[in-house]
């Protein structure tokens, strides 16, 4: 057993930093890679990527992520963990087989594909054998909104990571596993944790909390005290340096910039914690209350106390379904009365829309520079440089939105004046993705492990 384990954080949503995987194993010593590229909409979108191209469906960035780290995989032993596989973790297994054909080293790659989460081709099975599938907001059943589901996928844990990594991968790649699960899964593989260990597993979960959102811990997007924190352009992505013990400690690689300090490690903590006491995943349930954080040298913060339970018998859902379409289109207002012009041309727009008989299920109008974020200004009788208004509509009717977009243009000549901020042209329509998020048994999903090489 390794005395210590080193787990950095390479990526922390899809689009994240291109050279973080990189820096992060060219920086200094760790044993995993750990790169995270899926959030609840991501699903969506590479469902329907997929369904134009049987061949797509996955984060294809990761390839990338993978060819500028081959060498340390290779050559140094650095195991690789993502749920980059989105809905065809197989797709990214090809890509990743090519990729490493391509640079010679196709003997020396073996990868562990993690299936089963994905349940859109099981969903009327499920729903006719009484899953409901109920919408954990609202109690509405699946039913009410089959017919334009885009993707389901559920939560799955660290147990098919484990059994990949114990069957000697050194890239595994998931569906839609829990985020945390990327970080714990090598620490419980590496330690021999059970799986009722629970206070350990609680640790691995929220070291794994703490690092998926990569620099948001580390520096970046942090409130506190943000104007002193150094050299953001060279940011240190988080690394989780971990005992058997379930201690661990936060920290960068040296001579990188950013700040791991109580205050950016606390409010990565919080991000999407829901019941403090109750932090639900597939493997356990972690007390966020019980977690001790201590600044233990510059760039390193000790977390330890943590304690955690038995899991529950369910699997959160993300399920993503159709619901209408939506168009948002800005003009900009300058000085003098900026703010009564944009006021104008909104109240002109909405004539318009009554006297053509356009209706919406949703016009939101904000004002961009006067009130779209924290509200009204203290006064809004200052006159303002300038104020961008910007308003959206939102309808089941396609058609009914793209005429939408055909009325904003003529503002330009016909409304208020003083007018600019044009210049991209009719507002786009968009389809909307909305979020359904269920609960199913664990006993119907069983997640399926794959070698490859």
């Amino acid at each position: 057993m390794k005395p210590v384990v080193r787990v950095a954080a390479g990526q922390g949503f899809w689009g994240d930093w291109l050279a973080a995987p990189r820096r992060q194993v060219e920086g200094g010593p760790v044993d995993y890679l750990m790169l995270d590229y899926l959030a609840e909409v991501t699903m969506s979108i590479l469902q329907k990527q997929k369904e134009r191209d049987p061949s797509m469906g996955y984060a294809r960035d990761f390839v990338g992520a993978i060819d500028s780290v081959l060498d340390a995989v290779v050559n140094r032993g650095v195991r690789v963990i993502a749920n980059a596989g989105g809905v065809n973790p197989h797709g990214c297994a090809d890509a990743i087989l090519a990729l490493a054909a391509q640079r010679g080293v196709s003997g020396k790659l073996t990868l562990g594909v993690v299936t089963g989460d994905d349940l859109l081709p099981r969903l009327d099975e499920l729903m006719a054998q009484g899953h409901a599938l109920a919408n954990m907001d609202t109690g509405e059943p699946l039913s009410t909104v089959r017919d334009r589901v885009l993707s389901a996928n559920a939560y799955i844990g660290s147990e098919p990571i484990i059994e990949a990594l114990g069957k000697g991968a050194n890239i595994v790649i998931t569906g839609r596993s829990t985020d945390t699960a990327l970080t714990m899964a090598p620490l419980r593989y590496e330690f021999g944790w059970g799986a009722t260990d629970w206070n350990k597993l609680a640790a691995g979960i929220i070291a794994g909390h703490i690092i998926e959102c990569g620099a948001q811990c580390s520096g970046g997007n942090c409130l506190y005290d943000w104007e002193s924190v150094p050299d953001l352009a060279n940011v240190g992505y988080p690394i989780v340096e971990a005992t058997p013990d379930g201690v661990f400690e936060i920290v960068k690689h040296p001579g990188t910039g950013g700040r791991i300090s109580v205050p950016s490690v606390s409010e990565q903590l919080v991000y999407e914690m829901g019941d403090p006491h109750a932090y639900i995943t597939p493997d356990v349930v972690a007390d966020f209350t019980s977690i001790k954080l201590q600044q233990s040298g510059e760039n390193r913060v000790r977390v330890h106390g943590i304690t955690g339970g038995p899991p529950t018998d369910k699997l959160k859902v993300s399920i993503a379904y159709k619901a209408g379409f939506k168009a948002v289109g800005t003009l900009v207002y300058s000085w003098p009365d900026a703010m009564a012009k944009a006021k104008r041309a909104d109240e002109v727009l909405r004539q318009r829309f009554e006297m053509l008989g356009m209706k919406f299920d949703a016009i939101v109008t904000e004002y961009v520079g006067a009130n779209s974020t924290h509200g009204p200004l203290a006064s809004e009788s200052h006159d303002i440089n300038e104020v961008q208004l910007r308003i959206g509509v939102r309808s089941p009717d396609r058609t009914m939105v793209e005429r939408f977009t055909r009325e904003l243009a003529p503002l330009v000549l016909n409304g208020p004046p003083s007018v600019t901020g044009f210049a991209g042209g009719r507002p786009k329509v968009e389809e909307i993705v909305a979020y359904w998020p269920a609960l199913i048994d664990k006993t119907v999903v069983t997640p399926v492990v794959e070698m490859r090489s």
